[in-house]
């Protein structure tokens, strides 16, 4: 099970979380976030993580040409679109030949048929939960809504999961789940990652 750690934004917390070698670490480039990634940080803080993690770069119904820039700057290795984004959109990205992950926020009534319009556009889904905020909501959606369906994609899957919901993640089997996304819930203050839970978890998932 591969792991994700989302809304970094402090420098030793950043050194301290990919030590660890999650598969992604997800930088929040929306200023409305509380973890916000702000655009004045060094780029080079972003540059020195070790070539094994990728680096995601999260972006709310920014404008295209703001995302292209900020991915060039931190060399990100995918944008994640959170907000509304449009097909088109994945589109011209991935003709700049930029690797994109799509955000579907999923409710009790969510149409899955809308995802597969952007699978020949995205590298991966990611199925978070819909709340107020387009994320960090911190609130978990129910997983059931996926079992049975399949998806050109493989996806992570996000949205409230915490230190104590290892066997809940092992135990929920799907063929094209690929590993989570966390947040909140493994923070002790907005931005600043609880390494030692996050060890754990970890290895729990593994």
């Amino acid at each position: 099970m591969k792991l994700k750690v989302c809304g970094l934004r402090e420098d030793e917390n950043v050194k301290a979380v990919a030590a660890l070698k999650p598969q992604w670490m997800g930088f929040i480039f929306a200023a409305s976030s509380p973890r916000y990634f702000l655009s004045a940080k060094d780029p080079a803080k972003l540059l020195n993580i070790d070539d094994s993690i990728s680096k995601v770069g999260v972006f709310v119904n920014e404008e295209e040409s703001e995302v292209v820039q900020l991915q060039e700057t931190y060399q990100l290795d995918y944008v994640q679109l959170h907000g509304d984004e449009s097909v088109e959109m994945c589109r011209s990205l991935k003709e700049r030949d930029t690797a994109v992950i799509k955000v579907f926020r999923v409710h009790d009534k969510f149409d899955f048929s809308i995802v597969e319009s952007f699978t020949p556009y995205v590298e991966l889904f990611l199925f978070d939960t819909a709340g107020k905020l387009y994320g960090g909501n911190g609130l978990r959606f129910n997983w059931d809504l996926l079992t049975g369906k399949r998806f050109s994609r493989q996806f992570l899957l996000s949205g409230g999961i915490g230190p104590e919901d290892a066997e809940l993640v092992k135990s929920f089997q799907h063929p094209d789940m690929i590993g989570v996304d966390v947040n909140s819930h493994f923070e002790t203050s907005p931005g600043v990652k609880d390494v030692a839970a996050l060890k754990l978890f970890q290895q729990q998932i593994a």
